[in-house]
């Protein structure tokens, strides 16, 4: 992972603006179809990371040791809300600053917007497993 000094399993691909995307292959899903994108080590709390989890774009925030997932795309204009600011357990979008609470993708205030998909995670040995 980047920064931190370790080799990662989680392959990088790019995304359309150049940003650092961890993808994820078919030998790291486990049961119940969940699928490994994230080392939580790399993702401390208060931190946000983008991931693909079937070509889609999410959001993992760390809230306070808990692990969060939601679509990484702002209703208003679809501005990757992993580039914004996390406050607790709202993210501010990084274009109008819509916020959102990233336990259950609530719109809270801002521009017109709408609710954002999440992800059920769970977290095992040390790795971020979301559900598509």
């Amino acid at each position: 992972m980047p920064g931190s000094g370790k080799a990662s399993s989680f392959p990088r691909l790019r995304g359309k603006a150049g940003w650092g995307l961890w993808g994820v292959g078919a030998t790291s899903s486990m049961s119940d179809d969940f699928t490994a994108v994230h080392e939580l080590a790399d993702l401390p709390p208060g931190k946000m990371a983008r991931v693909q989890l079937d070509r889609v774009p999410v959001m993992l925030a760390n809230v306070d040791g808990e692990i969060y997932a939601l679509r990484d795309v702002c209703g208003h204009r679809n501005a990757p809300l992993s580039r914004g600011t996390l406050e607790g357990c709202q993210v501010e979008c990084p274009l109008h600053f819509a916020l959102f609470d990233v336990r259950d993708g609530h719109f809270i205030d801002g521009p017109l917007s709408a609710d954002i998909p999440t992800y059920a995670v769970k977290v095992e040995a040390g790795t971020i497993y979301v559900k598509p």
